[in-house]
């Protein structure tokens, strides 16, 4: 039989999948790694342990599959997006790898838009002005460790380290060097006014490939270790937002992925690259004539996770003691509340925002609490309110790709019947759950069969991604979202001016219990 992997370089954990050529998953290894938060605004990974983790993952799938080195026709790859790594002369890297969620780089994001070179930056590059993006954190870096930043001779990402390691030389696809800031997505090359803006040189960065480039001649260590013939090509892949898509079968035109994880983000194909005039919606790089149009958000699952840890303690240890998953107990609780939760609205931007309102600053509320209100109401407008906020971005990526057509929803939320009923009921669309697993490892194995000449064309995935539920939007629910939307969204706005001073009393007065909270 043959085989392809997909590996899926994530924030916490990588997860390598060994798929045969209908995109049944056959073997599965996901190995986490910390991310290091030592102070306010930071976060971080040690590369080393995200190439451990890989090697790991390789060797383990490789194993449990036995797979025979000729039976295995290529590797490909997803990565998160917007990592950074800074590398000195001896190609070793002299930082860890600063993540996508760290937002050290706030104030450089800030003087940017002030200035108008963010918008002019954005006209080029499709990557909205946020701290997330590299070239933002080159500034920081630049003006603020510039040992560091004079001492490195490469500035790369993560795939880029880990392919780096394996076939010694520094490549970046398309995909991910779109993600960076610094590439120009209409003539796909780095951008003249980034490099002018960051003082990075083309030579200090990698150079570009297509998203189906293949390498071989990895080293015959590694190639020992994980039972993978040394000239098994890798493909180099995409980012896992682009991917996904693929992965769920969401790349025909009008078909929208939702995606709730740790994270969230709604994503569109579309043929060319499409700039959102106002600056909200990144242009992502997929593959020829595909292009991702979207919004990624801060706040999903990792908000569920918080009202769970700090509002429903004792079912928590309950649900512990008694083996069960304590997410499931929290949404028959607020399965109980009806839709709208009787006027309780929250804004879930506890770590911030990305879209729809690209605010580093942002911070969570509930407004419209009175003592009718319980714990209840509590855990079922938080839910709602990171739909809502799903919502917002959706409305962005409808006024320049056209209304959707269609849903396909993924991410540990899609175990939720309610979540997904909630989903249906305040988008008012179909939402279809595919069965597909680990998507964006999914899509990095299909693009890896385009580029090994295996499958023509990338809509075969329609026939390995098959849908597990089925949801119509519930009109009893449809007033209740219709009437607190508009609130929802006016209130957001309402509060936007002030999340800079609350944002920075935090910083003046931190919280000396956060990282015990965390911990817990």
């Amino acid at each position: 039989m043959d085989y392809m992997i997909g590996v899926d370089l994530g924030t916490t954990s990588t997860k390598v999948v060994l798929f045969d050529m209908k995109g049944q998953a056959q073997a599965y290894a996901n190995n986490p790694y910390p991310l290091y938060q030592d102070t306010p605004d930071m976060a971080e990974e040690d590369p080393e342990e995200i190439f451990e983790a890989v090697i790991a993952g390789l060797t383990e799938v490789m194993r449990k599959g036995k797979v025979k080195p000729e039976e295995l026709k290529g590797v490909s790859f997803s990565a998160a997006m917007h990592s950074l790594i800074l590398m000195d002369k001896n190609d070793k890297p002299i930082t860890r790898v600063i993540t996508w969620a760290d937002n050290r780089a706030s104030q450089y994001a800030e003087q940017l838009k002030q200035n108008g070179i963010g918008a002019q930056l954005f006209a080029n590059t499709g990557v909205p002005t946020h701290p997330m993006s590299p070239m933002v954190k080159l500034l920081w870096l630049k003006a603020e460790h510039a040992d560091l930043f004079n001492q490195a001779t490469h500035f790369i990402g993560i795939k880029d380290y880990i392919l780096f390691r394996l076939f010694g030389e520094y490549v970046q696809d398309y995909s991910l060097a779109n993600a960076t800031g610094l590439f120009n997505i209409f003539n796909m090359d780095w951008d003249d006014q980034a490099l002018t803006v960051t003082g990075v040189t083309r030579d200090q960065l990698p150079r570009l490939v297509d998203t189906e480039y293949q390498l071989k001649g990895m080293a015959p260590s590694y190639a020992t270790v994980t039972g993978i013939d040394p000239q098994t090509p890798f493909i180099l892949g995409a980012s896992d937002g682009t991917l996904s898509n693929l992965g769920v079968n969401a790349i025909d035109p009008g078909v929208l992925a939702v995606t709730i994880g740790t994270s969230g983000a709604v994503r569109v194909v579309v043929d060319k690259p499409v700039v959102d005039p106002q600056g909200r919606l990144f242009t992502y790089y997929l593959d020829k004539d595909m292009w991702v149009v979207g919004g990624p958000v801060n706040n999903g699952g990792i908000v569920f996770r918080w009202v769970r840890d700090q509002l429903f303690a004792p079912e928590k240890i309950t649900a512990e003691q008694m083996q069960v998953d304590s997410y499931e107990i929290l949404t028959d609780i607020a399965a109980k509340i009806p839709a709208g939760a009787d006027g309780l609205l929250f804004h879930p931007y506890l770590g911030g925002e990305r879209a729809p309102i690209w605010d580093a600053n942002a911070r969570g509320s509930f407004f419209g609490l009175t003592r009718q209100h319980t714990r209840a109401h509590m855990v079922r407008a938080a839910l709602e309110g990171i739909v809502f906020n799903l919502y917002m971005v959706m409305l962005m990526i409808e006024g320049i790709a056209g209304k959707p057509k269609a849903i396909q929803a993924t991410g540990g939320f899609a175990r939720s019947e309610l979540w997904r009923q909630m989903l249906a009921d305040i988008f008012e669309q179909e939402v279809n759950i595919p069965e597909s697993f680990e998507s964006s490892a999914l899509g990095a194995a299909v693009l890896g069969m385009k580029s090994l000449g295996i499958i023509d064309d990338l809509s075969v995935v329609k026939d390995m991604v098959g849908v597990t539920n089925k949801h119509q939007p519930n009109p009893d629910n449809f007033e209740a979202y219709r009437e607190l939307l508009p609130i929802w969204i006016r209130l957001s706005r309402e509060l936007e001016g002030e999340y800079s001073s609350i944002a920075e009393y935090q910083r003046k007065h931190p919280n000396p219990h956060a990282k015990i909270a965390e911990e817990d």
